[in-house]
């Protein structure tokens, strides 16, 4: 399965955003895929192994989320 996540600080790394999602779910992240865009809010998308339930419930608590100085916005993707 996959999370998007976007509004990430520009300095936020790879291994800053694993931790900041087994800080608040029981998800494994394997790979993290940079979304090009013009770099005023940064994006990700996430494969993560977990749970459908999981997954939903931590979209639920990152969304809105104030992580470095900025509001992150976030979604699963399931297909």
């Amino acid at each position: 399965m996959k999370l998007w996540i976007g509004n990430i600080a520009p300095d936020a790394t790879d291994d800053d955003l694993k931790a900041l999602l087994q800080k608040y779910g029981a998800v494994e992240v394997t790979s993290v895929e940079r979304v090009a865009e013009d770099g005023s809010r940064p994006a990700a998308i996430l494969d993560v192994v977990a749970t459908t339930d999981a997954l939903y419930k931590l979209t639920q608590r990152l969304n809105g989320l104030y992580w470095k100085g900025r509001s992150l916005t976030a979604q699963a993707m399931t297909r």
